[in-house]
């Protein structure tokens, strides 16, 4: 199962990643999208143990994917996103990180993103065609 980490926090965001994932579906892969981890409404029902709580539910999401696909667009990575790199990373989960952006904002002049984040990622592919053709191989 691929988890499909990225920010959640704009339509825009929301309905690119939903794109996202329905492609992956096409092409047969079983996807976890955090969006879809909580109901409407139910994280504001938590109270102050809501960030425990969506931590621990997306951690255990990433126990249970074989592999993380990340949108890593932006002058800096999403800090849940870069989390969700980290983690995969530690447990030995290979990371794919999609990088439409033309900016770049990598440490060196050879990096688009953040070296940490670029160099825990098996590929950095630039569009979700690059990104299918990277996980086939």
């Amino acid at each position: 199962m691929i988890y499909l980490a990225g920010p959640l926090f704009t339509q825009a965001e929301q309905s690119w990643l939903r794109g996202v994932k329905a492609s992956l579906l096409e092409h047969g892969y079983e996807v976890c999208w955090p969006f879809e981890l909580f109901k409407d409404g139910q994280i504001s029902t938590w109270g102050p143990i809501a960030p425990r709580r969506i931590m621990e539910r997306c951690r255990e999401a990433l126990d249970k994917s074989s592999l993380v696909v990340a949108w890593i667009d932006g002058t800096q990575v999403d800090d849940g996103t870069a989390w969700e790199i980290g983690y995969a990373h530690a447990k030995g989960k290979p990371v794919h990180g999609i990088r439409t952006d033309s900016r770049q904002s990598g440490d060196t002049p050879h990096s688009v993103v953040n070296a940490m984040i670029e160099a825990s990622c098996a590929t950095v592919s630039r569009s979700v065609s690059d990104l299918l053709s990277a996980l086939k191989r």
